[in-house]
């Protein structure tokens, strides 16, 4: 992950956080690209297997623990909704 380095503080980016996950879901999906903003469950580039690991990856990788309230569809439907979650987790 490519951090933007500050005096103050390391704070990575919306497009670093985007970059990531899309590299992740890439290794599962079933097409070699995907948009942003595309709900990969309804269009069904992935499924609800995947879920459990899109999750164990988004706390290792961002270091955040998901709970049970963060266990909406909402959260995890595109690459720019687990960004989003992300940036308030961490906020």
């Amino acid at each position: 992950m490519e951090l933007t380095t500050t005096k103050e503080a390391t704070v990575d980016t919306s497009g670093d956080r985007c970059q990531n996950i899309r590299a992740f879901v890439l290794q599962y999906a079933k097409q070699d690209n995907l948009d942003d903003s595309v709900n990969m469950f309804e269009t069904g580039f992935v499924n609800s297997l995947f879920t459990m690991q899109l999750i164990q990856f988004v706390e290792k990788k961002f270091d955040l623990t998901v709970e049970d309230d963060d266990l909406d569809i909402e959260n995890f439907k595109s690459i720019n909704a687990i960004s989003e979650f992300i940036a308030r987790k961490k906020n």
